[in-house]
């Protein structure tokens, strides 16, 4: 409505008009301003409150978790030499391991060819050369390798990677800088004794790209064969000498997988493995759960502090000040924390070496805690453990708050539908504002037009009365 206003009257109708629906508007903003900012505040907090309990409630189910104590740690003392997991069915032990050979595959080669060598050619025209049988130890049937004739040595490689792609065979062009010759060379992934590779052919045109089972000669250009033999790994178990086709030995300790990774030395002549209860895994998950635990104190003493913000200034306060519903969140949890389980050896978070700080926290001891999990290992698994454990019984006070439709949900749908009623209010307000805003300059602008009527009126009066005989102008 906004324009050329006042010519009639000379009244500044735009400010006017602005003026009144400002005043108007004020109080209204301003308390939809405060709504959705408490609400807002409020809102964000509660979802801040609800992720840090969300995570508390996945620290407790992790803890527990029976398998976390029935599980087996395998340590060695030179992890250089060899690495082992072992399952829940190992027993404990110690085991001194030595290694004295790695498994390797077999890599052998054809003989030297002139780097432009190509398959020869047939009379025939099938465009086929023969066919290649590539081998991996005596009891393997083959696979065989279509060879195209005229065929480069690049193409027979590509031939051979091509169909042999999931046999752990991978030819390879070895080429000699002096002569310029070049040798076709299969590397196999399959370790173990008596697994060398073969390539055969019934073909005679594909005799140069056979290769037997002797060695090659890499002074004899015409010599193929075996560059590398396929060997066992060989290693020794407290003195008892074993052997495996493969560095990945199962079946030597009973339920425990040893990976060998390189070969003794003097210098590191033998590993000690450790097979024994997962303390390190369990330590892991109740440090995992202290830490989870104070995030959640420290989330709620953020979301309901009061801090001074200095003289004569209003004071920061969290979003949650005085909420009810965390006080009584962190009081179950605390009750829950220091009542003791109904067992002996360890029945409170004290005789883990767990205890609560000035602010609220938990901070762990080490030393105590590493003790409890050697001398009491089952009374640690029998306190967090089972429906009458400390995680069940915390994840009871937590789960009501987190769960879907729980409290916090509960809580926050209802701040969710303040936001949108604070929306539908600003749009009703904006429409009653432009209303109004309409009904001024409707009202001002009549004003307006019959004040300048008058106005009008008046000048042409003056104007006949100044005009009339007898009468003395004013100049």
């Amino acid at each position: 409505m906004a324009g050329i206003t006042g010519l009639g009257s000379g009244v500044k109708i735009d400010s006017i008009v602005s003026a009144l629906v400002n005043a108007e508007r004020a109080p209204k903003d301003a308390q939809l301003a405060r709504v959705e900012k408490a609400t807002t505040t409020k809102f964000t907090a509660l979802g801040q409150l609800k992720g840090a309990l969300s995570e508390f409630q996945t620290a407790l189910k992790d803890l527990n978790k029976s398998s976390l104590f029935e599980n087996r740690s395998a340590t060695s003392s030179d992890t250089t030499l060899l690495t082992a997991t072992a399952t829940k069915a190992a027993l404990a032990g110690t085991y001194s391991i030595k290694v004295n050979q790695l498994a390797t595959g077999s890599k052998v080669g054809t003989a030297a060819l002139a780097s432009d060598y190509k398959v020869p050619t047939n009379a025939d025209a099938d465009g086929i050369a023969g066919k290649l049988t590539v081998k991996v130890g005596a009891s393997d049937t083959g696979t065989e390798v279509e060879i195209a004739e005229g065929a480069t040595l690049t193409e027979v490689r590509d031939a051979i990677n091509t169909q042999l792609k999931d046999k752990g065979v991978t030819a390879n062009l070895l080429s000699n800088p002096s002569d310029g010759t070049t040798r076709l060379v299969l590397s196999s992934s399959k370790s173990g004794a008596g697994n060398d590779v073969q390539i055969t052919s019934s073909d005679p045109d594909l005799a140069a790209l056979t290769i037997g089972g002797g060695t090659l000669t890499s002074s004899d250009p015409a010599s193929s064969g075996i560059i590398e033999t396929a060997r066992n790994a060989k290693f020794s178990i407290d003195g008892l000498e074993l052997e495996s086709a493969s560095n990945s030995v199962t079946g030597a300790i009973p339920e425990v997988t040893l990976e060998l990774k390189a070969v003794s030395t003097d210098k590191n002549p033998s590993s000690t493995l450790t097979i024994d209860q997962d303390k390190s895994g369990v330590k892991a998950n109740i440090k995992k759960f202290v830490d989870a635990y104070n995030k959640v104190v420290t989330t709620s003493n953020q979301l309901t502090s009061v801090v001074s913000a200095g003289e004569g200034k209003a004071p920061v306060t969290g979003g949650l000040v005085g909420d009810a519903t965390v006080r009584t969140l962190l009081g179950g949890i605390r009750n829950t924390l220091v009542e003791p389980a109904d067992q002996e050896g360890i029945s409170v978070l004290a005789d883990l070496g767990i205890a609560t700080q000035r602010d609220g926290t938990l901070k762990i001891d080490d030393t105590k805690l590493d003790k409890a999990l050697k001398d009491n290992f089952e009374q640690v698994a029998g306190f967090f453990t089972g429906d009458k454990g400390l995680m069940s019984r915390l994840d009871k006070q937590v789960d009501g708050y987190v769960q879907t439709g729980g409290i916090l949900q509960q809580r926050m749908d209802g701040l969710q539908n303040t936001l949108k009623s604070v929306d539908k209010q600003k749009e009703a307000q904006t429409l009653r504002i432009t209303q109004l805003q309409e009904r001024l300059y409707k009202q001002f602008n009549a004003m307006d037009s019959l004040v300048g009527q008058l106005t009008q009126t008046s000048d042409r009066l003056s104007q006949a009365l100044a005009s009339l005989p007898g009468v003395v102008s004013k100049d």
